[in-house]
């Protein structure tokens, strides 16, 4: 079974400012296979949906991505050539899931641009159960399946657009798309109320 990855702490980065970042966001389909150093990857998840501050709203912790009511149901999972992990943004390190190389499930099978070889392909997986139970304000809403489909869809948003900045900033290429749900709810296991919503890869222009 892989082994638990320690990230070393996100570090301020330098790029791009962030004007010149969102001018030159875009969508890059093309990949390469390059891997990306483990500081980078760091600072990537950081970005993404890490803590940036202890003292955040409900008296938890603030992450760099918005919840509803600070549910924080939107879990960060990571496909690459090495396995499937989950980044665990408390402690900053990635959780070991399965020992298998999923690139593929990530892409799916109906896309176009085969990307499978791309060195990392994040997945996002909403787990409503935290927005039910939510330690911050029990809006009703939150009990409908409906307006829980609403927040995670949006909350799943926020998080893309922070790597789409992060990535831009840094000359890295990113594309969001959609990814096999079923085989990977299969392959993971997953509960009957968490959701496979879709997937981002992250790498170098090919």
């Amino acid at each position: 079974m892989s082994v638990i990855i320690e990230l070393p702490e996100a570090e301020p980065f330098s790029g791009k400012s962030v004007s010149v970042s969102f001018a030159q966001r875009e969508t890059i389909r093309e990949i390469s296979g390059k891997k990306l150093p483990l500081q980078v990857l760091s600072n990537l998840l950081w970005a993404a949906n890490g803590f940036n501050r202890k003292d955040g709203p409900f008296g938890t912790g603030g992450r760099t991505a918005a919840s509803a009511s600070n549910s924080q149901e939107i879990d960060v999972y990571l496909a690459m050539q090495e396995g499937f992990y989950l980044y665990d943004a408390l402690q900053h390190r990635l959780m070991p899931v399965l020992d298998e190389d999923l690139r593929s499930y990530a892409i799916g099978k109906r896309q176009p641009w085969n990307a499978s070889n791309a060195p990392l392909h994040i997945i996002y997986i909403a787990d409503v159960d935290r927005l039910i139970h939510t330690s911050g304000y029990q809006e009703p809403g939150l009990q409908d399946p409906e307006v829980q489909k609403s927040y995670y869809f949006v909350d799943t948003g926020i998080i893309a657009g922070n790597v789409y900045l992060f990535a831009s900033s840094q000359g890295l290429a990113s594309w969001f798309h959609n990814c096999d749900r079923e085989g990977l709810s299969e392959k993971l296991k997953l509960r009957h109320d968490q959701r496979v919503l879709f997937g981002q890869t992250v790498g170098y222009p090919a």
